[in-house]
């Protein structure tokens, strides 16, 4: 069963609020329990102290010699005078019984004179001076269960004679008790609902900005990459969304890229596969004459190395991303390979009469790189160099050595990268509008092989390029000495 993010937080929210009320609830009532049961120990606690004072010295000024005999002759002043000591009017009573527990003296109307207390409860009093607990009724004796404070009562040679028994019925602890729990309990619903309404808006404001990512994401998956998710705050979630966004945006080039290299792809494909079938095909049903068949074949010649040079790069940008191509770190001259790269660019040099000049700092240089894959890249730069140069304009190849590393520069006089371009034209699939007009055999994969290729030598490679003017491409390479002549 689907359930919401939201729903699953304010549950669990929800739970543990009402677990925690529920705890609190339970150890506060059971706290005010204890508490009532204290404070109203300690004051009958006080009175049947007070009353076993009032009946040992009484007893002692009757000049009675038995208890049991004082407090019948007594009993009217003793019932005036237990009576201001009871701080409960109707709800507490007090009972005197004689050292064996027979009932000498009672102002509760269910307690009658002559009832019995148990004895082992009288010997415990004895024993202890006074004892403080809660009875459901005294074996029978009392109406109800109540709250009984005891006290010895000794004549002037300190013998046990009786006991004062101050009792207050449970149904007003209870009451007591009840309401406070329950006024408590209110507080807590009180404060619960504003908890819950408080973790409701909460939890909303947190989950909303996931919702509007789960439904930006759905957007994605059909297609759709110019939805963006409200940035709000400073936090976790904050980040969160502007990652989401920047992802957004990448999303949304990289597909660009894709749909601008499947259109530059096949209009490559398509272009020489319809020049060669259209030839074959000539050739093939006589519309080409036979003296016109091996100019039309070096054509179709042509164009099929023009297909292989596209898988070929294909396949390399497939193995570079699948981690298959390893490269061999080895020293080699940089400046000779530079010097044989010239070289086999002589012809189209000529052609387009370049100021060619070539700068470096020494005869030698040498870096620890592939040298086959730094030829890759290096036979491209200057092959762009060439393509998008001048007639007539300046060609140079720079090589320097600083601080460990060798800085190698292709500059060319030429149509140059427009400036809004220079961002992207190490992106895979990218090839600029502007120049397609004039590369016819590029794919727009060379730059991003190149870049994928320095990168992993732990390298760096930029351009400088001020449109209609000038580009250069420079790129660094680890400096290394010269390797030693096996003997």
């Amino acid at each position: 069963m689907y359930r919401s993010l939201f729903s699953k937080y304010l549950s669990a929210f929800l739970l543990i609020i009402v677990v925690a009320f529920s705890i609190l609830v339970a150890v506060i009532g059971s706290m005010m329990s204890d508490y009532t049961n204290e404070v109203n120990g300690e004051v009958l606690s006080r009175v049947a102290e007070r009353s076993k004072e009032y009946f040992e010295i009484e007893y002692y000024e009757s000049g009675k010699s038995n208890f049991n005999q004082y407090v019948y002759y007594e009993s009217n002043i003793i019932r005036r005078m237990m009576s201001t000591m009871s701080v409960f009017s109707d709800n507490s009573f007090i009972f005197v019984t004689d050292n064996e527990g027979i009932v000498l003296f009672s102002n509760c109307d269910d307690i009658e004179i002559e009832d019995t207390v148990n004895i082992e409860k009288i010997s415990e009093i004895k024993e202890n001076g006074s004892i403080r607990y809660r009875s459901n009724n005294l074996d029978g004796l009392l109406p109800s269960e109540c709250l009984i404070c005891t006290s010895a009562i000794n004549d002037n040679s300190e013998n046990f004679v009786g006991a004062v028994f101050v009792c207050m019925n449970s149904s007003v602890l209870d009451s007591f008790e009840n309401t406070m729990i329950k006024t408590l309990i209110m507080e807590c619903l009180w404060v619960l609902l504003a908890a819950l309404i408080a973790v409701y808006f909460i939890s909303e404001r947190i989950t909303r900005p996931l919702k509007e990512m789960s439904v930006a994401a759905k957007s994605f998956a059909s297609g759709r990459f110019d939805v963006r998710v409200p940035v709000i705050g400073h936090n976790e979630v904050a980040d969160l969304a502007q990652a989401f966004n920047n992802m957004a945006g990448s999303l949304a080039k990289l597909e660009d890229m894709r749909r601008t290299f499947l259109a530059n792809v096949s209009h490559d494909l398509r272009t020489p596969m319809t020049t060669i079938a259209g030839f074959i095909d000539g050739i093939l049903d006589g519309a080409i004459p036979p003296e016109k068949h091996e100019y039309y074949l070096g054509i179709i010649a042509s164009e099929v190395r023009r297909l292989s040079r596209l898988v070929t790069t294909l396949l390399d940008i497939t193995r570079i991303q699948a981690g298959e191509r390893k490269f061999n770190m080895e020293p080699f001259d940089i400046c000779e390979m530079a010097r044989l790269i010239l070289i086999s660019f002589e012809q189209r040099i000529g052609d387009k009469k370049l100021n060619v000049s070539f700068d470096c700092d020494s005869e030698k240089m040498f870096v620890l790189a592939d040298r086959d894959a730094i030829y890759q890249i290096m036979y491209n730069i200057c092959d762009n160099a060439i393509k998008f140069s001048f007639e007539g304009g300046e060609y140079k190849i720079s090589i320097m050595s600083k601080s460990g590393k060798v800085y190698v520069s292709v500059y060319n006089a030429g149509q140059g990268i427009a400036e809004d371009e220079i961002a992207y034209v190490f992106d895979r699939f990218y090839k600029s509008d502007k120049s397609r007009g004039l590369d016819k055999t590029g794919t727009g994969l060379g730059l991003y092989i190149a870049k994928t290729i320095i990168d992993a030598h732990g390298q760096e490679i930029w351009v400088r390029s001020v449109y209609g003017e000038f580009c250069e491409f420079v790129f660094t390479l680890q400096a290394t000495h010269e390797p030693r002549e096996k003997e």
